[in-house]
């Protein structure tokens, strides 16, 4: 029977920029576990072998097993699980990997994630205010499934405006509006929050997913907020440009610390307090953060 050790991983492609290492041993020091986490840059070939050495690993082990998945393996790692949990059949991306009765079975921490991180952040639905959702890759799918179930009515946009159609397409529902646009087709002054889940911006200072105009970002409501799931750099091109213009602005830490809590819940029973978590985040971004 498993004691109270967890050995887990980060699939990703790449791997070495990412922050989960730190955050899950800060984790499993708080509830008191041993065990450790590992950043793996796993080619998309190479997935496959991965999760069946994972299933060896749990076969052998006498400790916890688990994995997280980043970018590009969210969507493609669906088809190596034994089931899906409701979030993740509904978001349509698998961000953690858990054992339930012997099966290997995929979870998104990220959408229950994002929406406490925009609670976080002082936001909260507005009647008669959009919302823009832009990229149309897995974390996009997180964020809709939170826009859905807020009911906020939501406009699409990506550089490939076709990925944006189809997948506005499968998402749309009867009473949810949620469709994709160009930004030269956005009524500003009715947007109420931007969520930026593309990676454009990440490790690239220069890179904004959206390029408005001073007087377009000044038409956006005085209570709009810009959520960049990005979180390094922590300011992006795309929050400076809104902060520029007196628009209110958020990082990706909060999301990561808060899927990173869910996350480790699964795998362990165990609850962490995400904002342990985020402090941890913040120190590790600003190279303040233990580095070994």
């Amino acid at each position: 029977m498993p004691t109270a050790e967890l050995r887990a991983s980060l699939f990703a492609h790449p791997a070495a920029h990412s922050l989960s290492p730190a955050l899950h041993r800060a984790a499993l020091k708080a509830v008191g576990w041993k065990g450790g986490y590992r950043a793996e840059d796993v080619l998309p070939a190479e997935l496959p072998a991965r999760v069946q050495a994972l299933r060896a690993r749990a076969a052998s082990a006498e400790v916890l097993t688990g994995a997280n998945l980043s970018l590009p393996h969210k969507v493609t790692v669906m088809p190596l699980l034994d089931g899906l949990t409701p979030a993740a059949a509904a978001v349509g991306a698998v961000n953690t990997l858990f054992w339930q009765g012997g099966q290997l079975m995929g979870d998104n921490t990220d959408a229950p994630g994002l929406r406490a991180a925009l609670l976080d952040a002082g936001y909260s639905p507005a009647p008669g205010l959009r919302a823009v959702l832009l990229g149309a890759g897995g974390a996009a799918r997180a964020a809709l499934w939170v826009l859905r179930e807020w009911g906020i009515p939501t406009l699409m946009l990506n550089r490939t405006p076709e990925r944006a159609q189809a997948l506005a397409a499968e998402w749309a529902v009867e009473g949810w509006d949620v469709q994709a646009a160009q930004p030269g087709g956005v009524n500003w002054a009715e947007v109420g929050l931007i969520l930026n889940a593309s990676s454009a911006g990440l490790d690239r200072p220069d890179e904004t997913p959206l390029d408005l105009t001073p007087a377009q970002w000044r038409e956006l409501p005085g209570s709009a907020l810009v959520y960049d799931m990005v979180y390094r750099p922590e300011q992006t091109r795309l929050r400076r440009d809104a902060a520029a213009q007196g628009v209110r602005t958020e990082g990706g830490l909060g999301m990561l610390a808060h899927q990173a809590a869910l996350a480790f819940e699964r795998w362990t029973g165990q609850q962490v307090d995400a904002g342990v978590l985020l402090t941890v985040a913040r120190r590790e971004l600003s190279g303040a953060g233990d580095q070994a």
